[in-house]
């Protein structure tokens, strides 16, 4: 009687399971595309400005003190397409580790050449989103430019994870 009493109390549904299995990774999948799309629009937009405006992009080049003018003309031409080719890299996945490498290249180079600005006493004006980064102070253009280079150095060590490569 007791059994009877047991199975009358026990459910006999059966809970329907998918027989779908997602990879444990999925959800970090989506957090590196949504990455690499925050990326693109970041360097598409800087470029679009500086390529609108390449003189002027090439004033905030010679700005630097670093370069002759006919090369801060030359980079004023090219970078900017540079920068957006690579963004189109990342958002399509076409030579996506030479879209990376090249841009934290862009972002370390740059970085040192303000830092490289400061030390000398000099004023500049960025130049990387046109008016809009024109009255940033020098902690605030560091502290974008690293966080920018940190989501490509992420980006570019997750996708070496992801393929199996452990040397870079």
């Amino acid at each position: 009687m007791a059994e009877e009493e047991q199975m009358n109390q026990t459910s006999n549904i059966e809970h329907r399971t998918s027989n779908i299995e997602l990879p444990s990774n999925v959800g970090s999948l989506g957090v590196w595309r949504v990455l690499d799309f925050v990326l693109a629009g970041i360097f598409i937009y800087a470029g679009a400005l500086k390529a609108y405006d390449s003189v002027q992009f090439a004033s905030d080049i010679d700005n630097y003190k670093i370069l002759p003018w006919p090369v801060s003309v030359a980079l004023a031409f090219y970078l900017p397409w540079l920068e957006i080719f690579c963004a189109l890299g990342l958002v399509f996945r076409f030579l996506y580790r030479g879209a990376l490498s090249i841009l934290s290249a862009a972002i370390v180079i740059f970085t040192l050449a303000t830092i490289a600005a400061k030390v000398r006493g000099l004023d500049i004006t960025c130049g990387c989103f046109g008016h809009a980064s024109q009255h940033w102070s020098f902690p605030a253009h560091l502290a974008t430019n690293l966080a920018i280079l940190v989501a490509l150095l992420a980006l570019f060590f997750a996708h070496a994870r992801k393929r199996g490569i452990r040397q870079l």
